[in-house]
């Protein structure tokens, strides 16, 4: 009974910031009209959100996939130190390397671009990815692999036939990470994006705070807070189950 009641106060706790943004924002309807007219418009904001963060899901999806296969099922030089300097990027502070990562898409000519702020995000998500992918590829018996290749597979066939669909809830684990990470980022947005058509959500609802001679539209911008939280909510509950498993299946070896 204990146990009940503390976890029914941790989640009033958790569930009380949102609730309340939910009730300021509906407080006065003209919020979300407001919201939606508000610069380029909510929807080009969400648009630019939407793309950036199935960019990076599925370019953090095919890179882990394939990576975590072949640090799990192959051997070859180096095999061992590449990955712990893939390891190592987790050790280099986040915003320090913003500003080389820009002067880099400039000369890659992807500076103010959704596409070249994917590419960042997929980096920053590879090190967490490749590892849980890693360990969800070694979690599945050899044997496995080995009969399908017994009956005419090819390498490429099963993996995309026998293991892919052997560590799916791994699979739904690291993009769920991939789209809360850039869904949710503002830092970046901030630093690689500057033109107001480009912003996504994050940047967006910021920018919502400054009002004439400093005057903040809490109405409006505790919609925005809402209109962000939601696909968040939403995902997360609908995956539950895919992601616990995807956890217990990512972080420890069979």
């Amino acid at each position: 009974m204990r146990r009940y009641t503390t976890l029914s106060a941790l989640a009033v706790l958790f569930l009380f910031p949102l609730l309340w943004s939910g009730y300021a924002s509906l407080e006065k309807p003209a919020n979300y009209l407001r919201m939606a007219e508000y610069g380029e418009g909510v929807g080009t904001y969400a648009t630019n959100s939407v793309l950036v963060s199935v960019m990076t899901v599925g370019g953090t999806l095919l890179v882990s996939a394939l990576g975590g296969y072949a640090f799990a099922r192959f051997d070859f030089p180096g095999k061992n130190l590449l990955f712990l300097a893939t390891l190592a990027i987790l050790m280099v502070p986040y915003a320090t390397i913003l500003i080389p990562l820009y002067v880099l898409l400039g000369y890659l000519g992807l500076q103010n671009s959704l596409v070249g702020l994917s590419l960042v995000f997929v980096m920053f998500q590879l090190p967490f990815a490749l590892f849980m992918m890693r360990n969800a590829f070694e979690s599945v018996p050899r044997e496995l692999e080995e009969a399908a290749l017994v009956d005419g597979c090819g390498t490429f066939r099963a993996f995309s036939r026998i293991l892919l669909p052997a560590v799916r809830p791994a699979l739904i684990t690291v993009g769920l990470f991939a789209f809360l990470a850039s869904w949710n980022d503002f830092f970046a947005p901030l630093i690689l994006l500057n033109d107001g058509a480009s912003f996504t959500l994050p940047v967006a609802v910021v920018s919502m705070t400054s009002g004439t001679f400093g005057t903040v539209d809490y109405g409006m911008l505790q919609a925005g807070v809402v209109v962000m939280a939601l696909p968040c909510l939403i995902l997360f509950i609908v995956l539950q189950r895919h992601y616990v498993r995807g956890f217990m299946s990512g972080a420890l070896r069979g």
